[in-house]
């Protein structure tokens, strides 16, 4: 059962894990019934995990913050090529270019695996319409960069964002976001710790 988990899960990280738990199940049960050809091919699964699990969390990764501007035809197509995910994180969003909005996107080893857009408030604020990142990044380590370095980036006092779907409140939860309200609405902030 866990390998068929393993399989279903988008992050490679995850994936690894659960195959690894499942592996040393698979080796215990293979040891108790007196299987060992089972115990064997199980304990060479353990170390292919073990080892690109190790190969995964050793490898120096470069980050940036990239402003785009927005008429980018990178952007629009970016947009466009991941509308169906974007929509299923975050509902209610669109994107509607102007003079009080920014659009960053995060290069993760010079790959653009994510998408910030934000809206600056009168109270030199950060409204965050959109913290997008694809399929097979979605390990927090992006988000980890972004929320460590987006205060200096933009002298914001504060970030605000919606919760958009459960998935996505969990995320803004394990940045550091506490829920509130703005305007009436619920919403999630994050204060700048300077």
């Amino acid at each position: 059962m866990l390998v068929a988990i393993s399989l279903m899960m988008s992050g490679i990280i995850k994936l690894r894990i659960i195959n690894l738990t499942g592996a040393i199940f698979f080796i215990a049960y293979g040891i108790i019934i007196h299987a060992y050809p089972i115990a064997v091919v199980n304990s060479v699964i353990c170390l292919v995990d073990i080892y690109y699990l190790y190969d995964i969390f050793k490898v120096k990764e470069y980050f940036r913050i990239l402003e785009v501007y927005h008429d980018s035809d990178y952007l629009n197509y970016f947009l466009e090529f991941h509308k169906v995910e974007i929509k299923k994180y975050i509902p209610s969003f669109i994107f509607a270019p102007g003079n009080d909005k920014t659009v960053f996107f995060i290069l993760r080893n010079s790959i653009p695996a994510g998408l910030i857009y934000t809206h600056r408030r009168s109270d030199n604020s950060l409204f965050i319409e959109l913290d997008f990142v694809i399929p097979g990044y979605r390990d927090l380590k992006i988000g980890k960069y972004v929320y460590r370095n987006i205060f200096d980036k933009t002298k914001a006092s504060k970030l605000f964002s919606y919760p958009g779907n459960s998935g996505h409140e969990l995320y803004l939860k394990k940045m550091g976001f506490e829920k509130t309200e703005l305007d009436g609405r619920p919403v999630y902030c994050l204060e700048s710790d300077k």
